[in-house]
């Protein structure tokens, strides 16, 4: 009986060191095929392995949530090509001043700014602003543990402000994705960055408000929404105005958390240790913190990162519908008593709202059964979405909410271009520039019939030495007509006494400029 009793536990003892192998090679052969995919994953399983310890979002003792996420945020040091004269280098320069980019002065020498960073996963992606980074000749992380490595930027995306960098390091902490549709006005937050090029630096506060656009990003584009003037002059003739469509997407999370210069990409996170936010911009006369401090939502922050590891570049759909915001003070043509929601003023042919019924006139109330009050809180939700994608609207048509499915088509559908990185922006390295084809909005309201637009200008390169910058649209070179790249490299070489010459339109009239050729 002893014998029998003995062989049945060796065999159970065996049986359970099999299995338990299998276990850990199943456990390895996972974790070796994560490479490739989104960072979702990549948190699950580490997190999995690596739960979080930290006290509930009730409490105001922060320090198990400082402790689990200070590791993980990082000081991203960029260096810029000298600067030949005082001018913005980048649409976010009023956040850059916040943050410790700043202008460019008279001086020849390298610049040098710093942000901060958000490691999300252990192979070396962070997640920080499109500003701290845009430009940068040479983008430098410093560790926690002092290590100072080199980044490679894999993608930015300046409609949202948001960049993914990666260095060559394993085995970072990892600061937990938590879920910004949960984060309530009122609940204590943490802003963890590298303010003033101090250390790692914990501020803590509370939210003042979701939801907010304070016209930051998409200052330089004009937007889909309309004003009322252009809509009443809209009513009058029928033309729309003739400008590009805005393809920023503002909603920020607003803190009272201090938030400082060199902050900028850093972390906004719950008492729980979760990451809810990236840290952008403030509300400040002197550039300084003055009470209110805007961060980016993680779960439009998921979806930018991930697109950059699956594509390259940010997959955003469109509804197709421009609309105007309602309000207690709806302009008398707006048919309309009601006083929030989104007013459609036109819908594009082709677009996913035509196909699915949506019509001029239509108040959109709901967006996947949640009520929309403002035009963030459409663009933050859609902004999480791809091209393919469906979404339920819900539309107050004649006195009744009618449900509509609609299909997200992407920007070529419905008739946008950008300068993002999604876009076809080709680089002419002889003029340090990249370049857009003009839209036919654009050539209409400059009355030109061709045009390419610079999409950014190189630091120390040829247009940025004589100034040209960011928005200008060249409309010859050489005394040749250019619509695209392919215009302006082929008359290039046709120089008269080794000189370019080249045409142009801005806001501020036409102009003409030469330099000598390279």
């Amino acid at each position: 009986m002893y014998k029998h009793m003995k062989k049945i536990l060796g065999i159970t003892l065996l049986a359970a060191f099999i299995g338990g192998a299998a276990a850990i090679g199943g456990y390895k052969l996972f974790e070796g095929n994560q490479i490739g995919s989104t960072i979702s994953e990549k948190q699950n399983l580490y997190f999995a392995n690596n739960p979080l310890k930290v006290s509930s979002a009730g409490t105001a003792d922060f320090t198990q949530a400082a402790a689990a996420v200070a590791p993980g945020v990082v000081h991203i040091k960029t260096t810029y090509a000298a600067a030949g004269k005082s001018e913005r280098s980048s649409p976010m320069d009023m956040m850059e001043d916040f943050f410790g980019g700043g202008g460019r002065q008279m001086q020849r020498q390298p610049r040098a700014a710093s942000g901060s960073g958000v490691i999300i996963s252990q192979d070396g992606y962070i997640v920080t602003n499109n500003h701290v980074v845009e430009n940068a000749e040479k983008v430098e992380v410093i560790l926690t543990d002092r290590r100072k490595v080199e980044a490679k930027v894999i993608g930015r995306d300046p409609n949202t402000d948001l960049a993914l960098i990666k260095v060559n390091a394993t085995n970072l902490p990892v600061v937990k994705f938590g879920n910004s549709d949960n984060v309530q006005v009122g609940e204590w937050v943490l802003a963890v960055g590298f303010p003033l090029d101090l250390n790692t630096t914990v501020t803590a506060g509370i939210v003042s408000a979701k939801n907010r656009s304070i016209g930051i990003i998409g200052r330089e584009q004009e937007g889909a929404e309309i004003t009322e003037e252009e809509y009443r002059e809209y009513q009058r003739t029928g033309k729309r105005p003739d400008r590009p469509a805005n393809t920023s997407i503002e909603s920020f999370i607003q803190t009272d958390a201090a938030i400082n210069p060199g902050n900028s990409g850093g972390a906004l996170v719950n008492a729980n240790g979760e990451l809810v936010g990236i840290n952008s911009a403030i509300a400040s006369q002197s550039g300084y913190n003055q009470g209110y401090g805007f961060a980016i939502p993680v779960n439009l922050a998921r979806k930018v990162v991930d697109d950059f590891m699956k594509y390259g570049s940010v997959k955003r759909g469109y509804i197709g519908v421009s609309f105007v915001p309602l309000s207690a003070d709806n302009p008398a043509e707006i048919k309309s008593n009601e006083v929030s929601g989104l007013y459609v003023n036109d819908v594009v042919a082709g677009g996913g709202g035509a196909a699915a019924g949506i019509k001029a006139g239509d108040v959109i109330k709901k967006v996947d059964g949640v009520v929309i009050n403002d035009s963030p809180d459409l663009q933050e939700r859609i902004g999480r979405l791809n091209p393919g994608d469906k979404v339920k609207l819900s539309v107050l048509r004649a006195g009744e909410l009618k449900d509509f499915t609609v299909t997200l088509k992407g920007e070529s559908s419905v008739g946008i271009s950008s300068n993002t990185a999604a876009t076809k922006s080709v680089e002419v390295s002889k003029l340090g520039a990249t370049f857009v084809p003009a839209t036919q909005a654009q050539k209409s309201k400059f009355g030109i019939n061709s045009g390419v637009v610079v999409s950014s200008v190189t630091t120390g390169k040829a247009f940025d030495n004589i100034g040209v910058e960011k928005g200008l649209i060249i409309t010859k070179v050489n005394g040749q007509p250019v619509n695209s790249v392919g215009d302006v490299q082929k008359a290039l070489p046709q120089t008269r006494n080794n000189m370019v010459y080249m045409s142009g339109v801005s806001e501020q009239g036409t102009f003409n400029f030469s330099f000598p050729a390279q």
